[in-house]
């Protein structure tokens, strides 16, 4: 299967709705590298870099559910490298 690396930018501006993007998350957690989340409490918001290796079509629609949550917005940034993540190397 055919991967694509990518990191998704997300913004959380309504905690209210943390619940139901750590569901959703949670539901993709197969194909998540890694997850950093900042508080930046000045600003009263949470930032979440979230790095993913996963099909093109499974990247766009977990960050297509995100962006959906009220109060939360997500971007995309995709590696130009893609591949097969079960592949052997040497």
């Amino acid at each position: 299967m055919e991967t694509r690396v990518a990191v998704i930018g997300i913004i959380v501006e309504n905690p209210e709705n943390i619940e139901k993007l750590n569901s959703i998350l949670h539901s993709y957690s197969q194909y998540i590298i890694g997850r950093m989340g900042i508080p930046y409490k000045q600003r009263n918001i949470n930032i979440i870099s979230l790095a993913v290796d996963a099909p093109q079509d499974v990247i766009s629609a977990l960050s297509g559910k995100i962006g959906k949550i009220q109060g939360i917005s997500a971007k995309t940034a995709y590696s130009n490298i893609s591949g097969d993540k079960n592949a052997k190397t040497d």
